[in-house]
């Protein structure tokens, strides 16, 4: 089996070197030194400014302007007028904060050796162990998601001396309200005009067997060979239009609550609540000697000599990266996870929705981790409300829309320039990434998200127009996620991927309205939609056509990053092999051109495109992209570069998806197995219909796969080219490679 270990043999030197852990609302990054030991602190929380209204009252005047322009083909006079008129106020969203540093400072022992670093991903606990002048020392740091806290434990053979210190970038004073404590009260900064209205706390509490001596910023431990800390950090957000809460009180009751229970309790339950989840998913890709060596080495040495577990460990420390950062009642995992250092990220470490919010969520179903989507649903609840008041105001619409980022606030006008954020389908992509959920068997969700769904669409239905000269009805003004066309604008009217998205959406509302038993008069209205949107066109290379005309190899950027075009591909399964094969070909057309290097997210998206191509070889070759020194940092982040978690996310779904595919109904095993993992195990895998899925193969081929389902389901199996009906079973139906000969001998 594959050791679950990421380990090291000296401190991190820079932040993509430490180590993440998490419980969803608190995360911190450890960096294993030996004299003065780092943890760098975050809130999911935490963000700049305050409640805000993105609404900008000129736009609605100037919308159809802006269509017009469009319609006409003066694409590049479109955009200006777009950038100048119908954007938000302010322009730009506010950015996601580091909240604090704990720093832990030991005296000079002398020469350090036997130095290790590591983090258990089947514990979630990092630890730090090194030997000085005879000196043993050990330290284990856990984000307990069971307690709501963080801890830290350290042990040594020796009595030693101890200073604790906190440290913040942001505004606020450290203080010690009683011995033994420490806290740091502040607040949040202002952002693009916006007034920082956060309070916010960290406090650390310190138990040990020697002497506390308490002062007015810092904490000293003498003689002390067993000491426990424990960490909080909290917040006055209680939502996005709500500031009132109180930080302190919320870290008292967590904190005396942990203290009751002591550092052997508070482990305990930690490892228990995460192994209930992690545990439910194993995989084995094969092994090689590459396994022997450190994490950062395995990486360096992985495009030379392919290393299959490290793809199989690269799968699981995305599950546990999606645990550590998205948690029912947390905030969404946003470009970082809920890891930042710096208070101007990349990006703002906002929540991206022209694909990297998406991408963050495409691992969680079929990695048996349903539940971590949760606080996606209630950031969509929350978008939808205020994003009313954006479609009235900019388009006159009834409904909702969210544009290509919101933020803590929730903001959803459109922002940093019309280039970018005037693309009216976030909102929509979201929606169906929901229903998508339920269709992976979690339909306890259903009537909160059908609204969701019927909101969104009546906006949709609204903004349509009619193209000129036929009867189709496309988007304007829209754009193809952050790709110029060659008429020197982004601006477009309906791009390929606004289609195939708003296909997906009404047929969502269709079904998830037949399962509820409501709106049969609107289901039927939106049939006739649906044919009237443009269907997918082929171009004179034989390529998918990302824009309504032909325009794919005229682009600047021919090898763009986004492959928009190929949503209909994946996530969605408009394009099938099967079912669409000239489109199918046409997608891979379109992915050759395009070429395979690209962002960490980029390529991640890659993985999974070649994999519902049925190329095992092409999607490995991709893996193997990915799990390079370029693309993945020492500690295993995605590198996009900077480090953006959603290439982790997007990565590790698509190895599962060469495994386990089920998007047309059906459950496909083993589609893109590529000659790089000749035998191997995944079990616990999630399939559409709420199907657990089991695989074992060998020299190739298939031996065996157990299907399972929470009560008899008719199903039906795919291995090749060869179709098995079963029903799958609580206790589990297994077929085997004997089964699909059998099958195919008796055409």
């Amino acid at each position: 089996m594959t050791d679950l270990r990421l380990w090291y043999e000296a401190p991190a030197q820079v932040w993509t070197e430490a180590l993440p852990i998490g419980n969803g609302r608190l995360g911190a990054m450890v960096f294993g030194e030996t004299r003065r030991e780092r943890l760098q602190l975050n809130e999911d929380t935490l963000w700049s400014g305050g409640p805000y209204s993105p609404v900008n009252p000129e736009a609605l005047g100037h919308l159809e302007h802006v269509r017009e322009l469009l319609l006409a083909g003066r694409y590049a006079e479109a955009e200006a007028e777009a950038d100048r008129w119908l954007m938000a106020r302010p322009l730009k969203q506010m950015p996601y904060q580091p909240a604090a540093d704990l720093w832990i400072e030991m005296p000079d022992l002398g020469a350090v050796g036997k130095y290790r670093r590591d983090l258990d991903l089947e514990t979630a606990i990092a630890s730090t162990s090194f030997t000085a002048e005879g000196t043993d020392i050990r330290r284990e740091v856990l984000a307990t998601a069971a307690d709501g806290i963080i801890a830290l434990r350290l042990v040594t053979t020796r009595r030693l001396a101890l200073r604790l210190t906190l440290t913040s970038p942001q505004a606020g004073r450290v203080h010690a309200p009683v011995p033994g404590v420490l806290r740091f009260e502040g607040h949040n900064a202002a952002a693009h005009g916006i007034e920082g209205r956060l309070a916010f706390a960290v406090e650390m509490r310190l138990f040990a067997d020697g002497r506390i001596d308490t002062h007015s910023d810092s904490l000293a431990v003498d003689g002390a060979s067993e000491v426990t800390i424990l960490l909080d950090v909290a917040t006055s957000y209680r939502r996005y239009d709500d500031v009132d809460a109180d930080p302190v009180a919320r870290i008292a009751s967590r904190l005396d609550a942990a203290a009751n229970l002591g550092w052997t309790a508070l482990r305990a339950r930690h490892v228990a609540d995460h192994q209930a989840l992690f545990s439910r998913l194993t995989i084995d890709l094969g092994h090689s000697p590459a396994e022997r060596l450190p994490t950062d080495r395995r990486i360096a040495a992985n495009s030379a000599a392919p290393d299959p577990a490290l793809s199989a460990l690269y799968v699981q420390y995305g599950r546990y990266l999606l645990l550590s950062s998205s948690r029912p009642g947390t905030q969404p995992a946003n470009l970082q996870g809920i890891w930042n250092e710096t208070p101007t990220p990349p990006w703002d470490s906002k929540y991206t929705t022209n694909i990297n919010l998406q991408m963050n969520y495409w691992l969680a179903d079929p990695a048996n981790l349903g539940e971590c989507i949760e606080p996606l649903l209630r950031l969509l609840e929350d978008v939808s409300v205020t994003g009313r008041e954006v479609a009235r105001a900019h388009y006159n619409a009834p409904g909702w829309v969210l544009h290509h980022n919101t933020d803590i606030w929730r903001a959803t006008a459109p922002v940093d320039g019309a280039k970018w954020g005037l693309w009216p389908t976030g909102g929509a992509w979201l929606c169906v990434q929901l229903w998508d959920h339920v269709r992976f068997g979690d339909d306890s969700v259903l009537p909160r998200i059908y609204p969701l769904l019927k909101g969104c669409l009546e906006f949709i239905r609204h903004v349509l127009v009619r193209l000129p000269g036929t009867d189709m009805l496309v988007t304007a003004p829209s754009l193809s996620p952050e790709n110029v066309h060659p008429y020197g604008a982004a601006l477009c009217y309906g791009p390929a991927m606004d289609s195939q998205i708003i296909r997906d959406l009404i047929d969502a509302v269709i079904e998830a309205g037949a399962r509820l038993g409501r709106d049969q008069d609107l289901r039927i209205e939106l049939d006739g939609l649906r044919r009237r949107l443009p269907p997918d066109r082929i171009g004179h290379a034989g390529q998918l056509q990302e824009w309504l005309e032909d325009w794919d190899l005229q682009a600047p950027e021919i090898h763009h990053r986004h492959v928009s075009h190929l949503y209909a591909l994946y996530p969605s399964s408009q394009i099938s092999l099967e079912r669409t094969p000239a489109l199918a070909a046409a997608a891979r057309r379109s992915l050759e051109i395009r070429g395979d290097e690209a962002t960490g997210w980029g390529i991640g998206w890659r993985i999974n495109l070649w994999a519902r191509l049925g190329d095992g070889e092409r999607a490995h070759a991709v893996v193997q992209r990915l799990l390079s020194p370029d693309r993945t940092y020492p500690n295993m982040f995605d590198a996009h570069p900077p480090f953006q978690i959603d290439g982790n996310f997007g990565g590790a779904a698509g190895i599962i998806e060469m495994l386990v595919q089920s998007q047309d109904g059906d459950v496909h095993l083993l589609p893109a197995l590529p000659p790089a993992w000749p035998a191997g195990h995944v079990s616990g895998v999630r399939a559409r219909r709420g199907i657990e899925v089991d695989v074992t193969w060998e020299a190739g081929d298939l031996l065996e796969g157990k299907l399972r389902a929470g009560t008899p389901t008719p199903i039906v199996v795919r291995y090749r080219n060869v179709r098995i009906d079963i029903v799958a079973t609580p206790e589990g139906t297994t077929v085997r490679l004997a089964d699909f000969r059998r099958e195919a001998s008796s055409r």
